[in-house]
């Protein structure tokens, strides 16, 4: 029977998780290693500094104490997958969006990267959400996406070449309602600095980043949609994503400028 390792950035006990595991424990076996608590936009994070313990919550299901999802792949192969690794990695289904330039915070993508560094194919998946569906939202459109590409990737292959993952976003749609799939690029995000300052009764000062408005900047003549222009059409966008990050049409104009 095939393997899957999950693991989320919202916590264990998020809905996404327990959706995601729902919709897949009859197409594979499924190991779950989760955060014991939220790491959103913890990106690409080892933690190197203290110990970890992986708390056992029922057959299959793990909590790591102040682990990151990235610990939680780590460690998930270290100790579950030493003579074989999982035939898939899948983090999520995340509590909102991850597009454009949010993918290099997101916690969930970099627990599919984490498959992705070991030569795993790996997919990170997240739900658009209005801010009070974060507590009771049903993932049906999710749910059976990621049925979809996982029983097309067990019975043929997965699309990608080594050190790529799948990167997925879903609209906050109906299946009826959702026009399809698009292959989509990363699009360009628009940030706005929503930092508050405060003061504690003691007159300290701290602080709190705030969230953004999603907001993109359309790209000009661009030939592939973005994962912001396919979810606003009504798409569910599939984004490839490589560990390569070297810039490479830049590689002759930096070797004449550093002349």
């Amino acid at each position: 029977m095939k393997t899957i390792l999950l693991t989320n950035d919202d916590g264990f006990n998020s809905i996404g998780l327990i959706a995601l595991k729902e919709a897949l424990k009859d197409i594979a076996k499924v190991l779950t290693i989760a955060p014991a608590c939220e790491k959103s936009a913890c990106g690409h994070g080892l933690t190197l500094s203290k110990p970890l313990k992986m708390i056992e919550i029922e057959k299959d299901f793990y909590k790591l104490d102040n682990g990151t999802p990235s610990d939680c792949v780590y460690l998930g192969l270290y100790e579950f997958f030493k003579d074989k690794n999982p035939d898939l990695v899948i983090s999520g289904i995340n509590l909102g969006s991850n597009m454009g330039e949010d993918i290099t915070y997101s916690g969930t993508v970099a627990g599919a990267m984490e498959g992705a560094i070991y030569g795993i194919p790996s997919i990170a998946i997240s739900q658009v959400l209005k801010n009070d569906e974060k507590q009771h939202h049903n993932f049906s459109l999710a749910k059976e996406c990621i049925r979809h590409i996982v029983k097309q990737i067990f019975n043929s292959s997965f699309p990608l070449q080594d050190r790529k993952l799948l990167n997925i976003n879903i609209p906050n749609l109906t299946s009826k309602e959702c026009k399809g799939y698009k292959i989509t690029q990363a699009g360009y995000r628009i940030y706005e600095n929503s930092a508050k300052k405060s003061k504690n009764p003691r007159g300290q000062e701290y602080f709190w980043l705030g969230l953004h408005p999603l907001k993109w900047k359309e790209q000009e003549n661009a030939q592939i949609l973005s994962d912001f222009q396919a979810i606003s059409q009504g798409y569910i966008s599939l984004t490839p994503i490589t560990l390569n990050l070297t810039s490479m049409q830049d590689l002759d104009k930096l070797n004449e400028w550093i002349k």
